[in-house]
């Protein structure tokens, strides 16, 4: 199930339609969102895992970091257990992939997906731009505050999910958090905790470190 997670999380930050069109209310509200995004060299943003599934009679929550640099395609998404100690690892400095699995001991190396469809969390602020379908469906509550809420939903009816709900903070023009609808009938909702814009990172922020996991198994699939 923690592999399962990490492999929805990929899917989620890169993602025919139920919608006619695009709706201008969540398109103004999507393009002030990615446009403070890309105003930040790097962000970094402490987030909560939700897996809910009623039918496999599976809820469980887990807890993470994803810190980005959108402009180079550079990401580090890691998964906590309880303690915090690393569950898993997904690393890319924008030429090659890590995912680190705690439960294997092992690292799998891949080359950088930079394609529109690949896997880059750094797009979870600009997934909308292609490939998607949205509306905006009004305000909702979530935590005692009341956000802004956009269904998306992929062009390419192959997609494992059928659709996306973004809630938005409009006070803070951020992004609260993201639900997803797989037509397995499970749901996934990722929900930020913090969020910053970061500066002065360097490159070893965005490679894997084996020092941090000694005697991990390098698995080569380049």
């Amino acid at each position: 199930m923690r592999k399962l997670a990490l492999l929805i999380l990929a899917s989620a930050f890169t993602f025919t339609g139920a919608f006619a069109q695009k709706d201008n209310d969540a398109k103004l509200i999507l393009n002030k969102l990615s446009k403070q995004y890309r105003s930040y060299d790097a962000v970094k943003t402490d987030f909560t895992l939700l897996v809910d599934n009623a039918q496999a009679n599976i809820k469980q929550t887990q807890t993470g970091t994803l810190i980005a640099r959108s402009k180079t395609n550079k990401y580090k998404v890691t998964i906590y257990e309880t303690g915090k100690s690393v569950s898993q690892e997904i690393i890319s400095d924008g030429k090659s992939q890590w995912t680190y699995l705690k439960d294997a001991n092992e690292v799998q190396l891949a080359d950088a997906d930079n394609s529109e469809e690949g896997f880059n969390p750094a797009k979870i602020f600009t997934m909308y731009e292609k490939g998607y379908k949205y509306i905006y469906t009004g305000l909702q509550k979530a935590g005692g505050k009341t956000y802004q809420a956009i269904d998306l939903t992929p062009e390419d009816s192959k997609a494992s999910f059928f659709k996306v709900r973004l809630m938005v903070d409009k006070v803070k023009n951020q992004l609260y958090s993201a639900m997803i609808f797989d037509k397995n009938g499970s749901r996934y909702t990722y929900t930020l905790k913090t969020f910053a814009p970061v500066t002065k990172l360097t490159d070893a922020t965005f490679s894997y470190d084996k020092k941090a996991h000694p005697g991990a198994e390098l698995v080569d699939l380049r």
